[in-house]
């Protein structure tokens, strides 16, 4: 606020905010558990709805969205209060640091002010437009990215947790729930990545669960382990999209089904 005004910077998140009906963060404890392929997969498969999606990457510093999505030699077009999101089809826009046009092998040594500032950027400044969902892809743990999402994102629908069935990962998934019960954000519920299939057994399943079960959250759905996936994404065809008769895409749009019912019904 300036002198019992809001800020312009405010403001236009504000005003941003207000076109999107549907604001989900998708957010983990700890790294490796698949966020970024469950937020893409998500967005994508919203999109094949024929819903109108935006897909915000604000892990600053690991940005794999664009490569996930086939856009690492996408640019920002316009300027620097009018920034045209990246199209990837009619009814799907993203945005990312990686589109910015940094050096991708450079390490970019923020502090949090900047890291911020360029958030408030993407929430304010880039031309969403009227969306029915805004998937927000955050970088692991609880620090300045994810608080400034939490803090700055107005009529935030809810987060969903990732985990994968390990454990360790699970630990790091309820401290993901403190945190947005501390900032009074909804939880939509938790996935489990990674899952032990009848062909794949890696981490095991159920731990995911029976993690949402102990802390009374929703458990979306379990996705099972497929090599393919790894494929899909370094490819830049997310999952959904190149093996949508596969079991696994089943089950991803089963958890994007649960999604979109809850927020339809926390809207009513």
């Amino acid at each position: 606020m300036i002198k019992g005004r809001e800020n312009p910077q405010d403001a236009r998140v504000r005003e941003n905010m207000d076109r999107i009906a549907y604001k989900v963060a998708v957010v983990s404890g700890k790294g490796g558990v698949g966020k970024t392929t469950v937020s893409v997969n998500l967005a994508y498969a919203l999109a094949l709805r024929d819903l109108r999606v935006g897909i915000m990457d604000v892990d600053i510093h690991g940005p794999n969205m664009p490569k996930m999505l086939g856009i690492e030699s996408e640019r920002f077009t316009g300027d620097d209060t009018d920034i045209d999101p990246v199209e990837i089809m009619p009814n799907l826009k993203a945005a990312s640091v990686g589109n910015i046009g940094y050096d991708p092998d450079a390490a970019l040594i923020w502090r949090g002010p900047m890291k911020i500032g360029l958030i408030k950027q993407f929430l304010g400044d880039v031309q969403w437009g009227d969306l029915d969902y805004l998937v927000i892809d955050t970088p692991p743990g609880t620090g300045d990215e994810v608080l400034s999402i939490g803090q700055d994102v107005h009529g935030m629908s809810g987060v969903v947790i990732v985990t994968t069935p390990q454990e360790v990962a699970i630990m790091d998934a309820r401290k993901s729930a403190d945190f947005a019960t501390k900032l009074e954000i909804p939880v939509i519920g938790i996935v489990e990545n990674m899952a032990d299939s009848e062909s794949v057994t890696m981490f095991g399943s159920g731990g995911g669960e029976a993690a949402a079960e102990t802390l009374g959250l929703p458990f979306l759905g379990r996705v099972s382990a497929d090599p393919r996936m790894v494929g899909a994404g370094d490819g830049g065809r997310p999952y959904v999209l190149q093996y949508a008769g596969e079991p696994v895409a089943t089950q991803l749009n089963a958890i994007v089904s649960r999604i979109v019912e809850y927020c339809k019904g926390a809207a009513t």
